[in-house]
């Protein structure tokens, strides 16, 4: 029992980070309807901006985490405004196939510059492991799944109570009628974007604070896919419990079955779910009137 405990406080933690990048996927499509299949990549530069900062120029992580955070939320605002933007109005196909080129432009981008191998991050979080009773649980992985979770209650503060909150809430009911009332439709797709971009970057950066960061950081968009499709798509507090549950089951799954188990089975799960609930567990369902 004490084993079956450990795993899953830590597939809890690992289900936590998985909860910021799947945030990200959801501000956007409930601001725009674009569903950004280049999440994985914005995380995975967002985290190379704060690695650059701070490392390779010397800035120091507190001011490198600043200037990689502000960095990554410029990337998604010019994403946005330069390649999105003059497709408003193009069936939804181009623009997801637009977000796929973009991550494979950002992917390339950073193979080029910082090469395949692994760069590590600076010790911001404490290694020391925490024992609760016989339970051990990695240091860095409990203080992510704590960092993740402050940031999204955060998030969810200003999301739930800020006027930019309301508008984009406005925005994603119905984008004519929040435009009738006055709201600035536009700055609100910028401000989705940018959102995401602080939310997939301060994801990155504490998923390679435990493993490191590659080009391939991106890859873990695969997991964050299968915790939004199991949630819904516009479900914002329905992400955060399907993000630790997938979190869980990868680590139940492989600590019991093996890796190969692993790789599927949450995918197997989130299958059988939107073949009973197309639209997610916490979805809501939209009727389009032609």
């Amino acid at each position: 029992m004490a084993l079956f405990l450990e795993f899953s406080l830590i597939g809890l933690a690992s289900g936590g980070i998985y909860v910021l990048a799947a945030l990200s996927f959801v501000i956007v499509y409930k601001a725009t309807n674009i569903f950004n299949f280049a999440t994985g990549e914005m995380m995975m530069l967002g985290t190379y901006f704060f690695y650059l900062f701070d490392t390779q120029l010397g800035f120091g992580w507190i001011v490198g985490l600043g200037m990689g955070l502000a960095s990554a939320a410029l990337l998604a605002i010019v994403i946005e405004r330069v390649m999105l933007r003059p497709l408003i109005g193009r069936p939804h196909i181009i623009l997801v196939m637009v977000t796929f080129g973009v991550g494979s432009i950002l992917r390339g981008f950073a193979g080029l510059i910082w090469g395949p191998n692994v760069r590590q991050l600076p010790e911001t979080l404490p290694r020391k492991p925490i024992f609760l009773g016989d339970i051990l649980v990695p240091g860095k992985l409990a203080w992510g799944f704590v960092t993740a979770g402050v940031i999204a209650a955060l998030f969810m503060i200003y999301y739930k109570f800020s006027r930019a909150g309301t508008a984009i809430r406005a925005t994603s009911t119905d984008q004519i009628t929040a435009e009738s009332l006055g709201i600035n439709i536009r700055a609100v797709f910028l401000l989705a974007w940018a959102l995401a971009g602080l939310l997939t970057a301060a994801s990155g950066i504490i998923t390679a604070s435990v493993n490191g960061v590659t080009p391939q950081l991106g890859l873990v968009a695969l997991n964050v896919l299968a915790v939004v499709m199991l949630a819904g798509m516009t479900s914002i507090g329905g992400v955060i419990i399907a993000g630790l549950f997938v979190g869980w089951m990868e680590t139940i799954v492989g600590a019991y079955l093996g890796a190969a188990w692993q790789s599927f089975i949450p995918y197997l799960v989130v299958l059988v779910v939107m073949i009973v609930k197309p639209y997610g567990l916490f979805g809501e369902q939209r009727v389009e009137r032609i």
